[in-house]
């Protein structure tokens, strides 16, 4: 069986973050493993209270899982400080990772900053440029191509100076109401558009963790970057399509929709 590292931020109702990419990459064909970067005290009303773990328990996390059970890629998600992503890096360097794919969570839905300045600083000069493929969002491509995205030559621009800038592919994600979820894969010098039907469904938490664990899974298989990222979109969409809806806020998806089994099986009463 194949493997995949999550490194990110716990979150404790299940939706996003290390539950929703262990679920994922799971679900996807892979054996899953997980860093915690932090924990986080959330539901799907918000976020209540967060600790960071330590740079040295990261690292000895990091340690513990490449030197036993080596990943086949790796996921890397919210990073708050710039001592954690520092950290990261050396790891990955150290270990010669291969098939890393950093969704850089920088920016929330509701546009709320979620990196300090110096974080974001650290994470484009020591984590990005070791990335095999970048996922931000329409804000956070914003912020690291330094472009206003209005439109859909504004993400090619911006996707663009992205992979220059980064030298890696960049998978530059619509919706933000400026398209129907279709994404802009840029590579080599060229981009391919991946076309997204949008579903009317309000429980859409933790979808960027989901896509880029699933990118990941795909990719430890063996399958290309373009295959990679065709199969995490249908499966995401699946997930959203299943039409879950659990707790008060924006809910989580059905990571698990396509599990026929004996043992999802509920109780006949």
């Amino acid at each position: 069986m194949k493997t995949a590292l999550t490194i990110a931020g716990s979150d404790s109702s299940g939706g996003a973050g290390i539950q929703a990419d262990l679920k994922t990459m799971t679900v996807n064909g892979v054996f899953a493993m997980s860093a915690i970067t932090a924990l986080t005290a959330q539901n799907t009303t918000g976020v209540t209270d967060i600790m960071e773990t330590t740079p040295h328990f990261l690292e000895e996390e990091l340690d513990a899982i490449f030197t036993d059970i080596f990943p086949d890629a790796v996921k890397i998600g919210m990073v708050s400080s710039g001592a954690l992503i520092t950290v990261i890096a050396e790891k990955l360097k150290q270990y010669h990772a291969t098939n890393i794919v950093v969704d850089p969570v920088m920016v929330a839905t509701s546009g709320a900053k979620l990196l300090q300045d110096d974080a974001i600083a650290v994470l484009e000069e020591k984590l990005l440029p070791l990335a095999d493929l970048l996922t931000p969002n329409i804000p956070e491509a914003e912020i690291l191509s330094g472009q206003k995205i209005v439109s859909i030559d504004d993400m090619t621009a911006a996707a663009k100076t992205i992979s220059q800038r980064y030298h890696c592919a960049v998978l530059c994600k619509g919706g933000h109401s400026l398209n129907d979820a279709n994404d802009l894969l840029w590579r080599g010098g060229e981009g391919t558009w991946f076309k997204g039907r949008r579903i009317d469904n309000p429980n859409t938490h933790g979808t960027g963790c989901t896509l880029s664990s699933a990118i990941a899974a795909n990719l430890a298989k063996g399958f290309s970057l373009d295959v990679s990222v065709e199969k995490a979109k249908a499966y995401i969409s699946g997930a959203l399509a299943a039409q879950l809806n659990l707790g008060h806020g924006a809910g989580p998806m059905d990571h698990a929709f396509d599990i026929k089994a004996d043992y999802k099986m509920e109780a006949q009463i």
